[in-house]
């Protein structure tokens, strides 16, 4: 039986739509739990192939989970990387009761996200499970299957100052550090920055005798040195010209290798 502060913390179902709207959504519900259907991961990988913000949505959430339960099984409930954050589990019972199935004529993917949520509930009696969606009918369909529905929100920006741009120009105390960047190509991230930075956030490294250009790589947790360089015809004429060209590059290159 869970204990008392346990139960007090909800479970989040997201749908596909979430995913599809935001790869980064599983860090976003503070202390509560995430649960993934099967159904999803099975939906996402019809959209891992391709350029569009879809195709790249998929794919970066289809490399957190698999970075994320390297020593974990998914079936598991498996604790997110970051304080005050709770735990997320991919879920593949899909007998809920009512059978959405049965209910809505059809075993289509949203029947069966409907399901595992109902299913989970049902086994979860003493927390409450939430389904969290982009699509409106689907939300409808789970009220009206007497679960509990939303839509997913991201913060409103108060002050447009405080958007993220990007890049980041950052004053390097050492100019040692920045010529081990050219040397290994490469610097571990917390002996230049304090706090560890969105992934491939791009920089602008200044010293008192020397600058680089560089982006964090979160699989390596290193800030990783941009080479200014020749595509297509094209070169960049300044730091954020070559960010650009770099992310595009880098966005061709992922999506050549996942076919």
């Amino acid at each position: 039986m869970p204990s008392t502060s346990q139960a007090a913390k909800k479970i989040f179902v997201l749908d596909t739509s979430v995913i599809l709207y935001d790869f980064n959504a599983l860090h976003n519900f503070q202390e509560h739990d995430v649960a993934i259907p099967i159904t999803v991961l099975e939906e996402l990988d019809q959209f891992k192939k391709g350029n569009s913000v879809l195709n790249l949505q998929a794919r970066e959430f289809i490399r957190q989970i698999d970075r994320l339960s390297v020593h974990h099984i998914l079936q598991e409930w498996i604790p997110l990387e970051a304080p005050a954050r709770g735990r997320f589990r991919v879920i593949t019972d899909e007998n809920g009761h009512p059978d959405a199935g049965d209910v809505f004529g059809t075993r289509k993917a949203d029947h069966r996200i409907l399901n595992t949520a109902l299913s989970l509930a049902q086994k979860e009696p003493r927390r409450k499970v939430i389904l969290i969606s982009k699509d409106i009918n689907l939300r409808l369909k789970a009220r009206a299957l007497n679960l509990a529905a939303e839509d997913y929100e991201t913060v409103k920006i108060k002050d447009v100052s405080l958007l993220y741009k990007g890049k980041e120009e950052v004053e390097v105390g050492d100019p040692a550090l920045i010529d081990r960047l050219y040397r290994e190509e490469g610097v571990p991230v917390a002996e230049i920055l304090a706090v560890k930075p969105v992934a491939h956030q791009y920089f602008i490294l200044r010293s008192s005798s020397n600058s680089a250009l560089a982006t964090y790589n979160p699989r390596t947790d290193r800030l990783e040195r941009v080479v200014k360089g020749l595509a297509y015809g094209v070169t960049p004429r300044n730091a954020e010209q070559t960010f650009a060209l770099h992310a595009v590059m880098n966005a061709i290159t992922a999506s050549e290798n996942s076919g």
